[in-house]
């Protein structure tokens, strides 16, 4: 798989030579072994993908019941973090945010020496940066990564990956992470890859939040969503918004959100790192704090289990006055 450098550094004298690897291995019938810690949604899926493309996986979870899905498929559970970590060259960290890793990965400070840790967890550029530090404390090479698509097309062609980070554990573990989506290296500070997510991020829910308040003001009128769909996103933003969320603007008018692949309190999180990162960019930060503000609210009103579009029910209701 072609590695699309979107920073435009130039990735293709490690081609030839990672591709070489990769065909060996599988020439062997081999696959690097990996470890991944934390099996949520995310997690499952992730180990899901890597044991279709054949790496013997080691997981761990702080609830073990979760491992079972993929233990009955081949993965091994391995009773702590640092056992985990331990049984193989790299390990995929998907937990909830920075601190999560710390607290998870510091009984596991005597194992990492000599591996690579590919943290896919969500936070800020600066977080980014002190888990570089805390991982070479203790002899360790570290890849920051943000996960770009849904847990369902995770190892899907065109599931794309951001990386950031030193280039040589990039080329070295690419295999790996080709087997989990489209890898692109951004560059070698590692708080890239969570910049550009928390930008794209801020992109999708704004998008969203100017669809779903246009919904609300035409609705005032006593037009469905559906039908205000067909020419906001039929013709309007066909490019920015794709035909599935056109297929769930009927759940806006029968307040049906459900929460299966993400809740609100989960995009909660993440609203909140595109204010932090905002903060500490020194850029305006207005805007994602009225997000926040919005899913708050929504979450206030018994929401928070259900999915993003349950903001509508906020955004439809004139906001309350002092």
């Amino acid at each position: 798989m072609t590695t699309n450098n979107i920073a435009g550094q130039d990735s293709t004298a490690h081609d030839g030579q990672t591709q070489g690897a990769a065909e060996r291995d599988a020439a062997a019938g081999e696959r690097a072994p990996v470890a991944l810690v934390g099996l949520g949604p995310m997690g499952v899926a992730l180990g899901e993908a890597l044991l279709r493309r054949g790496h013997p996986l080691t997981v761990w979870n702080r609830t073990p019941g979760r491992a079972g899905a993929l233990v009955a498929r081949g993965a091994r559970l391995a009773p702590t973090a640092a056992e985990a970590v331990a049984a193989a060259p790299v390990t995929v960290v998907c937990l909830k945010d920075y601190a999560t890793t710390h607290e998870v990965l510091g009984a596991a400070d005597g194992t990492l020496r000599g591996r690579t840790l590919v943290n896919l967890a969500s936070g800020t550029p600066a977080e980014a940066r002190e888990a570089v530090d805390r991982a070479a404390a203790h002899g360790a090479e570290y890849l920051d990564g943000a996960i770009m698509v849904p847990p369902p097309l995770v190892g899907q062609p065109g599931a794309v990956f951001l990386y950031s980070g030193a280039q040589e554990p990039f080329d070295r573990h690419r295999a790996v992470l080709e087997s989990m989506g489209d890898p692109r290296h951004l560059g070698a500070d590692p708080g890239l890859a969570v910049l550009y997510n928390t930008a794209l991020l801020e992109m999708m829910y704004t998008t969203m939040n100017g669809f779903l308040h246009a919904a609300a003001l035409v609705g005032s009128a006593g037009v469905t969503a559906a039908r205000f769909s067909e020419l906001a996103l039929g013709w309007f933003m066909p490019v920015i918004l794709d035909a599935s969320f056109a297929q769930q603007a009927p759940d806006l008018d029968r307040g049906h959100y459900p929460g299966d692949e993400g809740t609100l309190e989960m995009n909660l999180n993440a609203l909140e790192h595109i204010v932090r990162t905002s903060e500490e960019q020194g850029v305006h930060t207005a805007q994602p704090r009225l997000l926040v503000e919005i899913a708050e609210a929504a979450v206030a009103r018994g929401h928070g289990a259900d999915n993003y579009l349950a903001v509508f029910e906020v955004l439809r209701r004139a906001a309350p006055t002092a």
